[in-house]
């Protein structure tokens, strides 16, 4: 079985903050694949569980913020005992322009607070990663700029965005190789 987790911040305070695109992401795709894109709460998280084509996958958004969000991964991937080249996490990224997508099978963390908790409880980077590019604004703070509403300049492009998010998880789920466009915007 595939694991995708999308990273973000529970709460509504929190749901149209550019931190949130993992979650945005998931819901997307929860909402297209699956007949309840309600998740139940399992793992301290949503979760759903699927079959795409006879390829199992669950979905989770871990509900104990990002910089805890190790913790509840962790749980998800010990009860599916999956393997962690089974596990892709899908976050956000300031060092990418806004609507730029980047694949990546393992790493370090970064400086994204939740990879890192991840890899602290995972005691390794050996996961795959979807980044969703968020941009830098200007002399923004990065917690500052995380934390704020994606802008309305960025929202146009948001449902397009999450529409190639899904093919890609999409081909992740059924094994085929992700073909992640150059630049997406």
């Amino acid at each position: 079985m595939k694991l995708l987790v999308g990273l973000g911040n529970p709460g509504k305070n929190y749901s149209q903050t550019y931190h949130n695109i993992g979650f945005m992401a998931i819901d997307h795709l929860a909402a297209s694949l699956l007949d309840d894109d309600k998740g139940k709460h399992k793992f301290s998280g949503d979760f759903w569980q699927g079959r795409l084509n006879n390829h199992s996958f669950g979905l989770f958004k871990p509900m104990t913020f990002m910089n805890l969000s190790g913790v509840a991964v962790a749980k998800a991937l010990n009860f599916f005992t999956c393997e962690l080249n089974q596990l892709l996490v899908v976050h956000d990224d300031l060092d990418l322009p806004f609507g730029k997508i980047r694949y990546r099978q393992n790493g370090g963390h970064g400086g994204h607070n939740g990879l890192r908790d991840i890899i602290s409880h995972l005691k390794g980077g050996d996961f795959q990663r979807l980044k969703i590019g968020i941009g830098r604004a200007g002399n923004l703070a990065p917690a500052k700029q995380v934390l704020s509403p994606i802008h309305p300049e960025h929202r146009v492009s948001l449902a397009p965005l999450l529409d190639m998010t899904n093919d890609l998880l999409s081909d992740f789920i059924e094994d085929r190789t992700l073909q992640v466009p150059p630049v997406f915007t």
